[in-house]
């Protein structure tokens, strides 16, 4: 019981970190927003109810995640920022901090892999594209 306990205490601030930090990278283009969202999303949803509906409720993050749990992905303008987010902090990072060659590998691969990942997931239509 104690460990289960623990473990909620664990998701929950995993869950406001990446809230915290979906909230700066609204602020800077080089921190992507949605997926830290998900990942808030991801941790509330194991740890706290009030915290769930908080961020399903909010005016921003809300439709994201709601959008999410349906089912209906990404929109285009969405995956275009986000790959482009991706491709410019992988690149920056690999230009100013990472100097091996199996470091910058593993960037890149990594880069490649969630690039993969976000242009994978099915494309929302927007109702005013249907029209």
């Amino acid at each position: 019981m104690m460990r289960r306990g623990v473990v909620r205490y664990l998701y929950l601030g995993a869950g406001l970190l990446s809230i915290g930090l979906a909230i700066v990278g609204t602020l800077l283009p080089v921190v992507p927003t949605v997926p830290l969202v998900l990942l808030a999303g991801f941790f509330f949803s194991r740890s706290s109810e009030r915290f769930d509906s908080w961020l399903v409720g909010h005016p921003l993050f809300g439709p994201i995640i709601r959008d999410w749990r349906a089912g209906l992905g990404f929109t285009v303008r969405a995956k275009v920022i986000a790959v482009s987010a991706i491709a410019l902090s992988f690149s920056l990072t690999l230009l100013v901090a990472v100097e091996s060659t199996a470091g910058r590998a593993g960037m890149i691969a990594l880069a490649l892999a969630v690039i993969t990942y976000v242009v994978t997931r099915p494309t929302k239509v927007l109702a005013s594209e249907t029209e």
